[in-house]
């Protein structure tokens, strides 16, 4: 096949070509002072042939300069990445999904969400996080104490602002559109069933007018994840959201703990290496171009619950900060090959347990 031309996988999915050569950016990708892809190995290019076409792997965003050499061609401020950076990202063979964080502090139009999805192929998909002013619990200023958020829970901040805008502007590309919450404080925490209650009535209004969407909820309290709160997710068909964070239990115990909520799509937000805050891994870890701290544990438990799911024939989304280890598209190279390991050998074997 003719250098820097797409080629379909073996599962029907389009990955990038390798060049002539080893190594080299396909020819299509070079133009004139234009952002492209960095440069893939034939190792890269075969990871990405080999997943499954049901596992989507991203990073939290797309606008690092560090990222030169594994995502993008040469370096570049993060604004000119976050206007022209997607269509090389979208190229990474890995890479089939990406997190859009924004939306947790201002809600995007329409619009706005169609000039994304009009850069990236087919298959690729978005997870999409919904504004704060649904989502927390108290608004914090600079300079005052917190007050009580009088939007929280608000279906209709959920549904207009969020849900409309996503869904009608990345139509089929769109993924998990995620609630996450932020520590919700002792008011809410002291009584897990009152959060669950109220969850389960936003819940409900919300599903009344958007019945389809893939819905997730994250949390940042441990407390919440009991009975009541995974029935309300369960009763409105919504997923929980494994949060990988410093504040929260194990993958394996939020696992373990989310099979209350029934089989469904796997969806993850791998946001931060264990013991450190966010302002303390940045420094550590930029400019997020290598692997600083790794996680294997963390790894091989999200290696094991993504085979599971896609041998139960379900999605699965893993959305990774470079915060986790040090660099994202990293991170989730390592995920890929964790999973393509494990899951070709639990299909040569039988079922993945």
């Amino acid at each position: 096949m003719t250098s820097g031309m797409s080629q379909l996988d073996l599962f029907g999915q389009p990955v990038l070509a390798a060049a002539e050569g080893t190594g080299t950016r396909p020819r299509a990708a070079r133009n004139a002072g234009g952002l492209g892809p960095a440069a893939v190995s034939p190792a890269l290019i075969e990871l990405g042939r080999s997943l499954p076409p049901a596992l989507y792997l991203g990073t939290s965003s797309w606008s690092f300069p560090g990222w030169a050499g594994l995502v993008y061609d040469r370096s570049a401020d993060p604004s000119r990445l976050s206007r022209e950076g997607l269509v090389a990202y979208a190229r990474h063979p890995v890479l089939r999904a990406v997190g859009i964080d924004r939306t947790f502090y201002s809600p995007l139009p329409a619009a706005a969400f169609a000039r994304h999805a009009a850069q990236v192929p087919d298959h690729f998909r978005f997870l999409v996080k919904a504004p704060s002013a649904c989502t927390s619990a108290v608004v914090r200023s600079e300079g005052a104490l917190p007050v009580a958020n009088d939007r929280f829970l608000d279906e209709r901040v959920a549904i207009d602002q969020f849900i409309r805008p996503a869904l009608e502007g990345l139509g089929r590309k769109a993924g998990p559109l995620v609630f996450q919450f932020s520590p919700l404080g002792r008011a809410w925490t002291r009584v897990p069933q009152r959060f669950a209650d109220a969850l389960d009535g936003f819940l409900d209004a919300v599903r009344a007018e958007e019945p389809d969407a893939l819905l997730a909820v994250e949390v940042r309290d441990p407390e919440v994840l009991g009975p009541a709160f995974f029935a309300a997710l369960a009763g409105h068909r919504v997923r929980y959201c494994i949060g990988v964070h410093a504040r929260m239990p194990s993958v394996q115990a939020q696992a373990q703990r989310a099979r209350l909520a029934g089989p469904g799509p796997l969806v993850v937000r791998w946001n931060l290496h264990s013991g450190f805050g966010y302002d303390e891994a940045k420094a550590r870890y930029e400019p997020f171009d290598r692997l600083v701290d790794e996680d294997p544990v963390a790894r091989a438990a999200l290696a094991a619950l993504a085979c599971d799911t896609l041998g139960a024939g379900d999605a699965v989304y893993v959305i990774a900060n470079n915060k986790a280890e040090g660099s994202a598209p990293l991170t989730l190279t390592r995920l890929a090959e964790a999973v393509r390991g494990r899951f070709h050998a639990g299909t040569a074997a039988g079922p993945v347990g």
